[in-house]
C-alpha cells in the first residue's frame, strides 16, 4: 500500500523533480553542450534512448516554464489523491508517451515533459468521472481550471509542437484510469455530530415502535 502524502509533501516532491529539469538547461547553457539528441527520433535505434530521456531535454526557457507549474501542479494532485496508483501510473505514461512518438511520430528529434504533463491531466480527469468521490473531482476541478486547454493540445497546430507527444500522454492517461480506478481507496466520508445526533433518534423510535403496548392498553382493548 502506498505512504499517504501531504499536499505539502506531494508540492515537495514534484518541485524536485522540476528543479532537476531546470538544473539540465543550465548545465546545458554553461557547458555549451545541446543534448537534444537524447531525444526521441522516431523509428531509429538509436532515437529510442529518448523514450527514457526526451521529458529531462527542453528547447528553451520558455518551453520548460510552461511545463515546470503543470508538473508541479498536476504531479501534486496525481502524489497526494492516489497513493496506491500514483508511481504505476507515472511510469505507464513517461513510457507509453515516449513508446508512441518513437513508433508514430514524425522524423525529428521530440523533447520535453509536456507528454507526462498531458497524461496526468488526461488521468486525473478521466478516473474522476469513473470514480466520482470528492476528492477525484476537487482534484479534476483543479487541473480543469489550469489546464483545460490540454483536450485540446492532443491535435496538430504548430508543426514546432511534438502533438504526438500529447497525444499518446493523453492516451496513456486515459488507459490508466481505467486500469487503476479500484487500485486507490475511497475517502473516508467524515460523518458530522447532527448525523450521529439523528442516526441515534432513528434508532430509538424504531426500538420504540416495536416494543409490546403497555397493559393498560391491552385491557382496554379487551
Amino acid at each position: 500500500m502506498g505512504k499517504d502524502y501531504s499536499i505539502w509533501q506531494s508540492l515537495k516532491l514534484s518541485a524536485l523533480f522540476v528543479a532537476f529539469l531546470w538544473m539540465v538547461m543550465v548545465f546545458e547553457a554553461f557547458t555549451g553542450w545541446n543534448l537534444f539528441h537524447f531525444g526521441i527520433y522516431p523509428r531509429e535505434s538509436f532515437g529510442a534512448l529518448g523514450i527514457l530521456f526526451a521529458p529531462f531535454l527542453h528547447g528553451s526557457a520558455e518551453h520548460l516554464a510552461a511545463n515546470s507549474l503543470a508538473l508541479l501542479i498536476l504531479g501534486s494532485a496525481l502524489l497526494y489523491g492516489y497513493p496506491r496508483s500514483r508511481w504505476p501510473v507515472l511510469i505507464i505514461i513517461w513510457l507509453a508517451s515516449g513508446a508512441g512518438v518513437w513508433l508514430f511520430g514524425r522524423a525529428s528529434f521530440h523533447i520535453g515533459a509536456s507528454g507526462i504533463t498531458h497524461g496526468l491531466f488526461f488521468y486525473l480527469f478521466f478516473i474522476s468521472l469513473l470514480r466520482r468521490d470528492k476528492r477525484s473531482i476537487a482534484l479534476m476541478m483543479i487541473a480543469f481550471f489550469m489546464y483545460g486547454g490540454m483536450l485540446m493540445g492532443i491535435f496538430p497546430r504548430d508543426p514546432q509542437i511534438s502533438f504526438e507527444y500529447h497525444l499518446f500522454g493523453g492516451a496513456a492517461g486515459l488507459v490508466s484510469a481505467f486500469m487503476f480506478r479500484n487500485w486507490d481507496p475511497l475517502p473516508r466520508r467524515k460523518v458530522y455530530d447532527y448525523e450521529r445526533v439523528q442516526e441515534e433518534e432513528d434508532d430509538a423510535i424504531g426500538d420504540l415502535w416495536q416494543q409490546p403496548p403497555p397493559e393498560t392498553s391491552r385491557r382496554h382493548w379487551d
